[in-house]
């Protein structure tokens, strides 16, 4: 827990799941709720007190169904908190935790000019399963990519089921937007994009700087997208390997081959 000093003395209390605060909280449970008010709810034992340790300035609130929840806790003088009935709370505990929930502003997410040569390893991602996204974000963290390129199809990163995946991954990351497919036609390289049919990457030389491509779930990469093909060696068992698990494997060679 973050040592700043706090009490949980300040509980406000929310019993109506008509309460203008409710309401916007559960909207924020889906993506079209996240674009339009901007806040999103981390849950996880594991992760509401990492997150709080590591970056406690990118939250509002602490939601509990109880003070004894976080009697004890030393909780930044700024963050609010809610006492939320327990019917209240377990609709928005919609991971089960039974433990603190956290509200937190989403970033801007500025569009990138892919204009501009990219620096390290950029992943352009249109992955729309939020559970695979929010993977993938994990590995990126893990594996020292520079920035996180999402296309319009990609699932919201800080969709609940997305944060839950990425274990505070997106807090780790610079996020940004992408614009066009087109414009990856004519962004600074060199672009290189994983695909089945690709050259084999077991002895692929990775530049140091560069653009790494993932397409979406089943529909893959733009045909017509200018981009060196790469594919994971496999013995063939199988057609393809998940799109996570491929870019996971991909990120590991660029990061044992640029240490």
């Amino acid at each position: 827990m973050p040592t700043t000093s706090g009490d949980a003395g300040r509980l406000r209390l929310i019993e109506s799941p008509q309460n203008g605060q409710f309401k916007l909280w559960e909207a924020v449970l889906e993506s079209r709720g996240l674009k339009k008010h901007g806040r999103f709810i981390l849950a996880g034992r594991k992760t509401v007190p990492e997150a709080l340790a590591r970056h406690p300035d990118r939250f509002q609130a602490v939601l509990v169904a109880s003070p004894q929840q976080i009697a004890g806790w030393h909780l930044p003088p700024s963050l609010e908190r809610y006492q939320l009935s327990r019917p209240l709370f377990d609709r928005l505990d919609v991971s089960g935790t039974g433990f603190p929930l956290l509200v937190g502003a989403v970033p801007e997410l500025v569009t990138l000019d892919l204009g501009q040569p990219p620096r390290g390893l950029e992943v352009v991602v249109a992955l729309g399963d939020p559970n695979n996204l929010g993977a993938l974000l994990r590995s990126a963290a893990a594996f020292g990519v520079s920035r996180v390129i999402l296309m319009a199809e990609a699932a919201h990163p800080f969709h609940p089921k997305c944060l839950r995946a990425a274990a505070n991954a997106q807090f780790e990351l610079p996020l940004c937007r992408g614009s066009a497919w087109a414009d990856l036609n004519r962004a600074a390289g060199p672009v290189l994009a994983l695909d089945a049919r690709g050259d084999d990457l077991g002895g692929f030389p990775w530049p140091r700087d560069m653009r790494l491509v993932l397409g979406e779930e089943g529909q893959g990469l733009p045909p017509d997208l200018q981009a060196r093909r790469l594919a994971i060696p496999t013995t063939g068992a199988v057609e393809s390997l998940n799109a996570t698990v491929a870019a996971s494997l991909a990120l590991f060679s660029y990061f044992l081959k640029s240490r």
